[in-house]
């Protein structure tokens, strides 16, 4: 049975205009050709220098892209990619009238352009709505799972003008185009890759005691190798050191167990698999 849960943390963005594929090729991370109606594209908007400034779902209606991002990040997104118009053919505004929504459990049959969540094989759909599909689940259920599975959301696990798209695994989570040639930031994303330069990884984490608060620093040994992030209940996400991930980690009240789920692929600090 389809489990069906409203975000209404998260809003859209249209991108309309002939020129909006180049538009935002030349600014994100993936590869927005490859968005249409039934696939969805991830993929983050960085700062100059590589850093993290806010990701979001891609998706094509055939005359427009949607940005099924967070609503909180709506105003800023507008403002900077605007910077960016220069003369191209491309118009950017809020689309308030657009619910977005996820379910798991096997396509939903709802309205809208529903499209599979392209992280990972068989874990979601995402929905973009004018009516809101009748839920039958929660965004805390919703939270709790991908938790579970180890997925970063947005603000909750990365912070702007810090935060390197590999430490959060945009790699193995389909988040990053290596072939679809320049956009912002790419030469930090590239040599962070080929040059083995991941030191810290953003991991699930069993949490024994109370749930520690976004960026407590986590203790191994009592020397800090990480902060937490997001968490629910007993689970959370951590960025850890990749020397420090394992048992032995204390945070606030509580203690904290890295469990690497299996999609993620560790590297060693010198670059060595793992």
């Amino acid at each position: 049975m389809n489990q069906i849960a409203l975000l209404p943390q998260r809003g859209v963005i249209a991108v309309e205009g002939e020129d909006r594929v180049a538009f935002l090729q030349g600014l994100v991370s993936n590869d927005v050709e490859a968005a249409r109606p039934d696939r969805a594209v991830w993929a983050a908007l960085l700062t100059p220098q590589g850093k993290w400034l806010a990701d979001f779902f891609i998706f094509s209606d055939g005359d427009r892209l949607l940005l099924d991002c967070e609503s909180e990040q709506i105003p800023m997104l507008l403002q900077r990619m605007a910077r960016y118009r220069l003369r191209m053919k491309v118009a950017l505004r809020a689309e308030p009238d657009l619910f977005v929504a996820v379910a798991r459990g096997g396509r939903p049959d709802v309205a809208g352009i529903v499209a599979p969540d392209p992280r990972l094989p068989d874990f979601a759909w995402r929905v973009l709505a004018t009516t809101a599909p009748t839920a039958n689940a929660t965004a805390e259920d919703w939270d709790a799972y991908r938790l579970q599975a180890g997925l970063p959301d947005g603000s909750k696990d990365m912070e702007a003008d810090r935060s390197v798209l590999l430490e959060a695994g945009f790699d193995e989570l389909a988040g990053v185009s290596w072939t679809k040639g320049c956009y912002m930031g790419q030469e930090l994303t590239a040599r962070t890759k080929y040059r083995g330069l991941v030191k810290r990884r953003l991991v699930p984490v069993a949490v024994a005691g109370p749930l520690p608060a976004a960026g407590t620093p986590v203790l191994k040994s009592g020397a800090e190798v990480g902060t937490m992030r997001s968490g629910r209940g007993d689970i959370g996400l951590a960025s850890l050191r990749l020397d420090a991930i394992g048992g032995g980690l204390v945070c606030g009240e509580a203690t904290l167990t890295a469990r690497v789920p299996a999609w993620l692929r560790l590297r060693d600090p010198a670059g060595a698999g793992a």
